[in-house]
């Protein structure tokens, strides 16, 4: 089915009168060295801020959490130098801060972000369930009842890490099922601030309930194509997320 490009259209200029600047942002060029493992040492730099992203981001590594060169080179076994161009790429997403005599920390959480960017995500995550109703195919929402059905199954089993990672590969898929390309590449960019935030929220009995049943409603919507409704319930629902995780901050602060 062909990209609807209008809704893109539309979403672009809406979020830039909201004045969000949105486009991803440039990454500084990890340099390579002119001797032979140059490219080798290229390649280790990105896995090992791969392994630390995913550390930031399921909350092994808190905001605040010094890093210290040694310890992470001892850890991982490399050489400080492609430790330090990973470190140049998180710094770069702003997911590690550096300041002169204190070095690198991972950046704090700041509720006046989290609270700009949740919204954004709603809206973001509301046209591509209207999209996704319309140009899902049938193996796409197999998957995504797969998904669905393992994210019940955590919360069955009451396993909340398990819980988490399914559904994050939940709304990654209904992103990409809306086939737009432009709005996968906003959401990507801010999908990892809510990621870190999220684990900073402790889910209450009540509230992982009330997630669960929800998102038997995205699932529900989703199979009926029913665009509207679907946008609506993926709205409330990444609402409802920052109230958790609001409120979870301003208890620890």
């Amino acid at each position: 089915m062909a990209r609807i490009a209008r809704p893109a259209t539309w979403l672009s200029f809406l979020l830039m009168q909201w004045g969000y600047n949105l486009m991803p942002r440039a990454r500084p060029k990890i340099s390579e060295s002119k001797t032979s493992d140059g490219k080798k040492r290229t390649t280790l730099a990105v896995q090992l801020a791969e392994q630390l992203r995913e550390m930031i981001f399921d909350g092994d590594l808190e905001p605040g959490t010094r890093l210290q060169e040694e310890d992470l080179s001892q850890r991982f076994g490399v050489s400080r130098t492609p430790l330090r161009e990973a470190l140049k790429l998180l710094i770069a997403e702003d997911l590690i801060s550096f300041q002169p005599n204190r070095g690198a920390t991972v950046t704090q959480l700041s509720l006046t972000e989290l609270a700009e960017t949740f919204p954004v995500m709603g809206v973001l995550e509301a046209l591509a369930g209207e999209l996704a109703a319309i140009s899902a195919s049938d193996a796409d929402l197999d998957t995504l009842r797969q998904l669905h059905d393992e994210i019940v199954a955590n919360y069955t089993a009451r396993n909340l890490k398990a819980y988490f990672a399914a559904n994050q590969r939940f709304h990654e898929r209904l992103v990409e099922a809306a086939s737009n390309d432009t709005l996968a590449t906003h959401y990507h960019q801010l999908a990892g601030r809510v990621r870190r935030a999220r684990y900073r929220a402790n889910l209450s009995p009540e509230r992982w309930a009330q997630s669960v049943k929800e998102h038997e409603q995205i699932i529900a919507a989703l199979e009926a194509r029913d665009g509207a409704a679907l946008s609506k319930i993926l709205r409330a629902h990444i609402d409802h997320k920052f109230e958790t995780v609001r409120d979870a901050i301003l208890k620890n602060d």
